[in-house]
């Protein structure tokens, strides 16, 4: 499953990248908190593999620890891609020709199915739902497949298009329509963050018809 890290995170890394190394200390300083919260921090992003620590001895006192960004941490700095997906969406949704318009829509939506639903071929919507779960995982998305009420659910408990989402209600309509097309069936979203709602839920509503 992909990691995802939290504002609180991205801007420690940012902290300690321009610092390009630096103790506890040091980063107590640079962020004005505690040095608990300092390590309680590193310990996270260590154990994502985002940040390295190296040793410095210096005579015979205690050594020193300086921590610094590994490239998986560069790398993670350099995945924030949020402005420029708002920003594409909203030029895209401004596009005056509707036929141009919804074939672009169109192979987001086909691009999309095809990435998520590579391994969704369950005889049955619950298994599809299932597989389609698991692939939503990989791609870091906190999915849950709940089978406890009439109908099955899957649950974002992470809006994964949260900004775009609250400049323009038509991504849900695209995930809707993804979702529809992985699992072989009419799909109703049911609960939506952007109406404040605490997840987004998804719900098939027909039968299993053949996907191509």
């Amino acid at each position: 499953m992909k990691l995802t890290i939290d504002s609180g995170d991205r801007q420690f890394l940012e902290t300690l990248h321009s610092l390009e190394s630096a103790t506890v200390q040091e980063l107590c300083d640079e962020l004005k908190v505690t040095a608990t919260a300092v390590r309680q921090r590193l310990t996270r992003l260590q154990g994502f593999e985002f940040v390295s620590r190296e040793c410095l001895r210096e005579g015979r006192g205690r050594p020193q620890y300086r921590y610094q960004l590994t490239d998986t941490g560069l790398k993670e700095l350099g995945d924030n891609y949020s402005d420029l997906a708002v920003i594409l969406w909203k030029e895209l949704s401004q596009i005056d020709d509707s036929e141009i318009k919804q074939q672009i829509f169109n192979r987001i939506r086909e691009t999309l199915a095809k990435r998520y639903g590579q391994l969704v071929d369950g005889s049955s919507i619950s298994d599809r739902m299932k597989q389609l779960q698991k692939e939503l995982e990989k791609q870091g998305f906190h999915v849950e497949y709940d089978e406890t009420g009439d109908f099955p659910i899957l649950r974002e408990n992470n809006c994964p298009y949260l900004d775009l989402a609250i400049s323009d209600r038509s991504i849900c309509e695209l995930e809707r329509s993804v979702f529809e097309q992985v699992l072989g069936s009419k799909v109703e979203l049911t609960e939506c963050y952007v109406k404040n709602s605490r997840c987004c839920e998804f719900k098939p509503v027909g039968e299993l018809v053949q996907v191509d």
